[in-house]
Protein backbone atom coordinates (compact mmCIF):
# COMPACT_ATOMS: atom_id res chain seq x y z
CA UNK A 1 0.00 0.00 0.00
CA UNK A 2 1.41 3.51 -0.54
CA UNK A 3 2.81 5.40 2.44
CA UNK A 4 0.24 8.41 1.36
CA UNK A 5 -2.60 5.72 1.47
CA UNK A 6 -4.88 5.93 5.00
CA UNK A 7 -4.69 2.26 6.23
CA UNK A 8 -7.94 0.28 4.83
CA UNK A 9 -9.48 -0.52 8.51
CA UNK A 10 -11.96 -3.39 8.73
CA UNK A 11 -14.70 -4.55 10.75
CA UNK A 12 -14.63 -7.79 12.74
CA UNK A 13 -17.02 -9.15 10.70
CA UNK A 14 -14.42 -7.91 6.84
CA UNK A 15 -12.05 -9.00 9.33
CA UNK A 16 -13.52 -12.65 9.31
CA UNK A 17 -14.15 -12.66 5.80
CA UNK A 18 -10.67 -11.19 4.53
CA UNK A 19 -8.92 -14.08 7.04
CA UNK A 20 -11.06 -16.42 4.98
CA UNK A 21 -10.41 -15.24 1.53
CA UNK A 22 -6.70 -15.25 2.53
CA UNK A 23 -6.93 -18.86 3.79
CA UNK A 24 -8.84 -20.11 0.54
CA UNK A 25 -5.96 -18.24 -1.51
CA UNK A 26 -3.20 -19.92 0.25
CA UNK A 27 -5.10 -23.40 -0.22
CA UNK A 28 -5.35 -22.47 -3.88
CA UNK A 29 -1.92 -21.84 -4.06
CA UNK A 30 -2.58 -18.20 -5.19
CA UNK A 31 0.04 -15.48 -4.11
CA UNK A 32 -2.95 -13.12 -4.29
CA UNK A 33 -6.03 -12.57 -2.72
CA UNK A 34 -8.56 -12.12 -5.39
CA UNK A 35 -12.50 -11.29 -5.43
CA UNK A 36 -13.57 -14.84 -6.25
CA UNK A 37 -12.28 -15.64 -3.07
CA UNK A 38 -13.73 -12.82 -1.52
CA UNK A 39 -17.03 -13.73 -3.12
CA UNK A 40 -16.89 -17.21 -1.67
CA UNK A 41 -15.64 -16.19 1.94
CA UNK A 42 -18.89 -13.54 1.91
CA UNK A 43 -21.46 -16.01 0.53
CA UNK A 44 -20.30 -18.74 3.20
CA UNK A 45 -20.03 -16.20 6.22
CA UNK A 46 -22.49 -13.20 5.96
CA UNK A 47 -25.99 -15.12 5.91
CA UNK A 48 -28.17 -12.02 4.67
CA UNK A 49 -26.28 -11.96 1.38
CA UNK A 50 -27.83 -14.75 0.13
CA UNK A 51 -32.03 -13.28 0.39
CA UNK A 52 -30.93 -11.01 -2.13
CA UNK A 53 -30.41 -13.83 -5.09
CA UNK A 54 -33.46 -14.69 -7.27
CA UNK A 55 -33.23 -18.56 -6.04
CA UNK A 56 -31.68 -17.11 -2.21
CA UNK A 57 -30.11 -20.23 -0.74
CA UNK A 58 -30.27 -22.72 -3.79
CA UNK A 59 -28.73 -19.91 -5.97
CA UNK A 60 -26.14 -19.31 -3.39
CA UNK A 61 -25.27 -22.89 -3.25
CA UNK A 62 -24.71 -23.31 -6.95
CA UNK A 63 -22.84 -19.91 -6.82
CA UNK A 64 -20.57 -22.19 -4.28
CA UNK A 65 -20.14 -24.92 -6.31
CA UNK A 66 -19.27 -23.13 -8.70
CA UNK A 67 -15.93 -21.65 -6.74
CA UNK A 68 -15.42 -24.88 -5.40
CA UNK A 69 -14.37 -25.83 -9.10
CA UNK A 70 -11.80 -23.10 -9.21
CA UNK A 71 -9.41 -25.66 -7.75
CA UNK A 72 -10.35 -28.49 -10.12
CA UNK A 73 -9.52 -26.65 -12.84
CA UNK A 74 -12.16 -23.77 -13.33
CA UNK A 75 -10.03 -20.52 -12.42
CA UNK A 76 -6.74 -22.47 -13.15
CA UNK A 77 -6.29 -19.61 -16.07
CA UNK A 78 -6.16 -17.47 -13.16
CA UNK A 79 -3.43 -19.00 -11.26
CA UNK A 80 -0.53 -17.03 -10.37
CA UNK A 81 -2.34 -14.12 -12.14
CA UNK A 82 -2.68 -10.70 -10.89
CA UNK A 83 -6.19 -9.95 -10.90
CA UNK A 84 -6.58 -5.92 -12.30
CA UNK A 85 -9.97 -4.80 -13.48
CA UNK A 86 -8.68 -1.62 -13.53
CA UNK A 87 -10.02 -0.37 -10.23
CA UNK A 88 -6.96 0.88 -9.04
CA UNK A 89 -3.10 0.66 -10.78
CA UNK A 90 -1.59 -2.58 -10.50
CA UNK A 91 1.38 -1.08 -9.33
CA UNK A 92 -0.22 -0.48 -5.71
CA UNK A 93 -0.23 -3.65 -3.51
CA UNK A 94 -2.91 -3.84 -1.16
CA UNK A 95 -2.78 -5.26 2.65
CA UNK A 96 -2.13 -8.69 3.02
CA UNK A 97 -1.65 -9.44 -0.32
CA UNK A 98 -4.99 -8.64 -1.74
CA UNK A 99 -5.27 -7.93 -5.69
CA UNK A 100 -5.94 -3.92 -6.57
CA UNK A 101 -9.58 -5.17 -7.20
CA UNK A 102 -10.13 -6.50 -3.77
CA UNK A 103 -8.39 -3.25 -2.22
CA UNK A 104 -10.73 -1.04 -4.57
CA UNK A 105 -14.18 -3.28 -2.99
CA UNK A 106 -12.97 -2.16 0.35
CA UNK A 107 -12.47 1.16 0.32
CA UNK A 108 -15.77 0.89 -2.37
CA UNK A 109 -17.31 -0.80 0.75
CA UNK A 110 -15.77 1.46 3.12
CA UNK A 111 -17.64 4.63 1.12
CA UNK A 112 -20.75 3.12 1.29
CA UNK A 113 -20.43 2.41 5.08
CA UNK A 114 -20.02 5.86 5.50
CA UNK A 115 -22.82 6.81 3.36
CA UNK A 116 -25.04 4.99 5.78
CA UNK A 117 -23.25 6.86 8.85
CA UNK A 118 -21.25 3.40 9.80
CA UNK A 119 -17.43 3.91 10.78
CA UNK A 120 -16.87 0.52 9.17
CA UNK A 121 -18.12 -1.52 6.16
CA UNK A 122 -20.02 -4.90 7.09
CA UNK A 123 -20.20 -8.10 4.78
CA UNK A 124 -23.12 -6.46 2.91
CA UNK A 125 -21.53 -3.58 1.93
CA UNK A 126 -18.46 -5.71 1.12
CA UNK A 127 -20.61 -7.92 -1.60
CA UNK A 128 -22.07 -4.87 -3.11
CA UNK A 129 -18.68 -3.21 -3.69
CA UNK A 130 -17.70 -6.35 -5.72
CA UNK A 131 -21.07 -6.62 -7.59
CA UNK A 132 -20.35 -2.65 -8.67
CA UNK A 133 -16.95 -3.80 -10.47
CA UNK A 134 -18.24 -5.83 -13.31
CA UNK A 135 -14.92 -6.76 -14.69
CA UNK A 136 -13.49 -8.34 -11.59
CA UNK A 137 -13.28 -12.27 -11.28
CA UNK A 138 -16.38 -12.34 -8.48
CA UNK A 139 -18.82 -11.02 -11.27
CA UNK A 140 -17.47 -13.22 -13.81
CA UNK A 141 -18.43 -16.12 -11.25
CA UNK A 142 -21.40 -14.84 -10.71
CA UNK A 143 -22.39 -14.87 -13.99
CA UNK A 144 -20.68 -18.08 -14.57
CA UNK A 145 -23.08 -19.61 -12.23
CA UNK A 146 -26.10 -18.11 -13.84
CA UNK A 147 -27.15 -15.17 -12.04
CA UNK A 148 -29.40 -12.28 -13.51
CA UNK A 149 -26.83 -9.44 -12.45
CA UNK A 150 -28.44 -6.66 -13.13
CA UNK A 151 -31.82 -8.06 -11.14
CA UNK A 152 -29.04 -8.60 -8.57
CA UNK A 153 -28.08 -4.82 -8.81
CA UNK A 154 -31.48 -3.42 -8.60
CA UNK A 155 -31.99 -5.90 -5.09
CA UNK A 156 -28.78 -4.82 -3.88
CA UNK A 157 -29.47 -1.08 -4.62
CA UNK A 158 -33.04 -1.23 -3.26
CA UNK A 159 -31.42 -3.05 -0.13
CA UNK A 160 -29.01 -0.57 0.09
CA UNK A 161 -31.26 2.10 -0.23
CA UNK A 162 -33.24 0.94 2.52
CA UNK A 163 -30.02 0.41 5.02
CA UNK A 164 -29.20 4.11 4.32
CA UNK A 165 -32.43 5.48 5.01
CA UNK A 166 -32.78 3.81 8.28
CA UNK A 167 -29.71 4.54 9.22
CA UNK A 168 -30.58 7.99 8.81
CA UNK A 169 -33.82 8.11 10.64
CA UNK A 170 -32.09 6.43 13.11
CA UNK A 171 -29.49 8.84 13.74
CA UNK A 172 -31.74 11.26 13.80
CA UNK A 173 -33.73 9.94 16.46
CA UNK A 174 -30.82 8.56 18.93
CA UNK A 175 -27.60 10.84 17.61
CA UNK A 176 -24.83 8.93 15.09
CA UNK A 177 -24.54 5.28 16.29
CA UNK A 178 -20.98 5.27 13.94
CA UNK A 179 -21.76 1.18 13.96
Amino acid sequence: MDADQPPILLSDELTSVIAAARRRAHRDADRQVDTAHVLHAVLESVPDVAAHFDGGRTQVARVLSYLAQRTIGYGMSWHGTVEDSGAVPVARQGPAHWSPAVEAAVVRANGRAAVRGAALAQGFDLFVALTDDRACRAVEVLHGAGVDLESLALRLATEFARRATEAARSNLENGPDMA
